[in-house]
């Protein structure tokens, strides 16, 4: 199999693929996006490595349940949002992949044999692979959320790229609910726009020096006001840190307003 890409991917909100109505409107094109995913691939994955933003431990945790169950991390959902099963299988073999190469680099992975799956995980992962026949390990960010941990993390998983597991940062480039719905469309553009070049069209140092200080960009605070959905990113640009960039989602008008997109590296 040759070299994996890895990606940043917006996941949307809640169980969104799972309802109708006012709230599930507006996600064919994220949808679409993801279907798409396998396609871009060309055949299945040996496993996926998924670090979602709807996880954080004080040192970098990796899953470790050979059948891992669900944990619904949202709130305010229809009773049959919380029946979702997703029930791809753990890999023992990957968890200890990715503890030796972070080793290797010096990182410190914990284990965690209880964790299920959050909906930044099995949301994304539902959409792109309907059935769930892939192996799938989750890995936390750190607490503390420095970028350039992140940035070191996905390092240190690059070789994991040549061993057939795909990375998926999971998480959203616009992540304010509190404005989502009323000021979050200047915003949210300025933001996109200054990732679309700082991806896109800097070099692999300017990408990354960009990305540590990713709190300089036009309305990053206004856009991020904590930043754990925005960190899954720099797992992934880590991962491929010398390599070129893709937009593979982008629209300014996700729910009226946001712009949003995701990200391939590789």
């Amino acid at each position: 199999m040759s070299t994996l890409p890895a990606y940043f991917i917006s996941h949307g909100g809640g169980p969104w693929p799972w309802m109708t109505g006012p709230f599930a409107e507006g996600y064919g094109k994220l949808a679409a996006s993801l279907q798409d995913l396998p396609r871009q691939l060309g055949s299945a994955p040996t496993a996926i490595l998924m670090v979602s933003a709807h996880w954080e431990e004080p040192d970098f945790t990796v899953m470790t349940s050979p059948a891992p169950g669900m944990f619904y991390d949202y709130d305010g959902f229809p009773p049959e949002t919380y029946t979702i099963r997703y029930p791809a299988p753990g890999s023992l073999s990957v968890a200890k992949r990715v503890r030796e190469v972070a080793a290797s680099a010096g990182i410190r992975v914990g284990e965690d044999a209880e964790r299920g799956f959050d909906h930044g995980s099995f949301v994304p992962l539902a959409v792109m692979y309907p059935k769930p026949d892939v192996p799938v390990v989750q890995l936390s960010l750190k607490a503390g959320l420095d970028p350039e941990a992140h940035l070191a993390m996905g390092r240190a998983l690059k070789p994991l790229r040549d061993e057939g597991v795909l990375i998926l940062g999971s998480g959203l480039s616009y992540h304010n609910l509190r404005q989502f719905r009323t000021t979050s469309g200047p915003p949210s553009h300025a933001f996109d726009a200054w990732l679309q070049q700082a991806l896109l069209k800097s070099t692999p140092t300017e990408r990354s020096e960009l990305l540590r200080n990713w709190e300089a960009a036009p309305a990053a605070r206004l856009c991020h006001p904590r930043e754990e959905h925005l960190l899954p990113l720099m797992v992934a640009v880590g991962a491929a840190e010398q390599e070129p960039a893709q937009c593979v989602y982008h629209e300014d008008d996700f729910h009226g307003q946001v712009a949003v997109s995701s990200f391939r590296f590789g």
